[in-house]
């Protein structure tokens, strides 16, 4: 894995990325006032992320490194309900890494779900060295609330009829956990743009043209107002291309 920009001092590429080099270039900001969200995503040249409806066949082992660098840098993994059910979502794993950067134990899974529809048996909830949060809202039906907490899930109300992201992250926040890697999917993606939330995407781009398709990196109603971003880092491994993305600093609340 080379960098392509910011070449350092104006030098050629660099050809190999060492795992100090992606902690520094991926790591998020210091002392954080407030939950700060990344979200990760792979997608094919045309902007499909899925193929056959999983996001497998567009990845490469640089993605997965950086996709596990992302894990290991927070303090919490959310992701959309629809995506644990599509993807089979075990909890994370404790790693050398995290435990070299002092990160403290394995990052929970926390889960967003109007309406609680993950399985207290699934592997989320058994494959697990830590209970994931489900943060879900008063409208979900309260037997599978329960259902969920029975199993070990940390069961947070964060709204009414919907989950109001921004109570969701409050309640991240209270818990300790303000580096927040969102792993999808395009739907939660679209909310937290929607809502003003997303301040870093980090984006693999697979040299694959998908044709036409539903499956887009976010999903749901449009946006008032596009979000400016500014191109933070972009990495190079065979023909993938993997860019990072941060918030104008102008739009930063």
């Amino acid at each position: 894995m080379q960098i392509l920009w910011p070449t350092p001092s104006g030098e050629n590429p660099s050809e190999s990325m060492t795992d100090a080099d992606l902690e520094r270039i991926y790591d998020y900001p210091e002392q954080l006032d407030r939950p700060w969200v990344q979200v990760n995503f792979v997608s094919s040249a045309d902007g499909a992320v899925t193929v056959d409806g999983r996001s497998e066949g567009l990845s490469h082992p640089a993605d997965k490194r950086l996709f596990l660098l992302g894990r290991d840098l927070a303090d919490v993994i959310l992701v959309g309900a629809g995506t644990v059910l599509a993807e089979d979502y075990r909890g994370a794993r404790q790693t050398e890494r995290r435990a070299r950067l002092d990160r403290g134990g394995v990052p929970p899974i926390a889960v967003v779900t109007n309406r609680c529809t993950i399985h207290p048996d699934s592997r989320l909830l058994t494959d697990t060295h830590v209970p994931p949060i489900v943060l879900t809202c008063s409208a979900a039906p309260p037997e599978r609330r329960a259902e969920l907490a029975d199993a070990g899930a940390d069961v947070v109300l964060a709204g009414e009829q919907m989950v109001d992201l921004h109570a969701a992250l409050k309640a991240l926040e209270e818990r300790g956990l303000r580096r927040v890697d969102c792993e999808g999917g395009p739907h939660l993606f679209g909310s937290l743009l929607g809502a003003g939330l997303v301040d870093q995407l980090c984006l693999t781009m697979a040299p694959l043209l998908a044709g036409p398709g539903p499956d887009r990196i976010t999903a749901g109603p449009g946006i008032e107002k596009p979000q400016d971003m500014r191109l933070a880092s972009l990495l190079q491994e065979d023909d993938f291309l993997m860019l990072r993305y941060r918030r104008d600093p102008g739009g930063l609340g």
